[in-house]
């Protein structure tokens, strides 16, 4: 046991002797040359100034964030064009004229009918009389190379008016 015992105060003097040395010596040693430093001079709080209430006196001005709208005179509003908002909406009006292709024409009894492509591929018939494009475009007439239409656009004003389109044939290009 004599030598179990020599063994065991042998490791403890050891250990003892590892944790005898400074271990942050580097930090004792910068924290005693900063404190030989001049200290700075702290500059005071810049003055607060009192608060001035500003009364704001542009309520009469026009904004210059709302779109600005000449009225015309009240009794030419009433016979003014506009599209009709209460009528049922058909397939080709949920895409922009620009994404619409006239692939091509058909009769039947008749009567000529456009064939039109939609962007997700579906092909549609229309005839004179049907409604297609965002802006509230009538087809007037339909020929072997286009498709003629009226559009009800807004201008700038508000105001609504007409302007005519044509959807021109797509050729297919001669694949390989």
């Amino acid at each position: 046991m004599n030598s179990k015992a020599l063994i065991i105060a042998l490791l403890g003097v050891t250990t003892l002797a590892g944790c005898s040395s400074e271990e942050h010596s580097d930090l004792r040693q910068f924290v005693r040359e900063s404190d030989k430093l001049p200290g700075g001079r702290i500059p005071p709080l810049p003055e607060v100034k009192p608060y001035e209430p500003f009364a704001y006196n542009a309520y009469e001005l026009t904004d210059p964030f709302r779109p600005r709208k000449i009225e015309p005179p009240k009794s030419t509003v009433k016979g003014g064009l506009q599209p009709d908002f209460n009528r049922a909406r058909e397939a080709l009006e949920a895409f922009p004229l620009e994404n619409l292709k006239m692939v091509g024409t058909l009769q039947q009894k008749g009567q000529t009918f456009a064939l039109v492509k939609s962007p997700d591929s579906a092909l549609f018939r229309v005839k004179a009389g049907n409604y297609m494009g965002q802006n509230f475009g009538r087809i007037t007439a339909i020929s072997e190379t286009d498709i003629k239409l009226k559009e009800i656009v807004q201008d700038s004003g508000g105001n609504w008016e007409e302007k005519e389109q044509a959807l021109m044939l797509q050729e297919q290009g001669g694949g390989k």
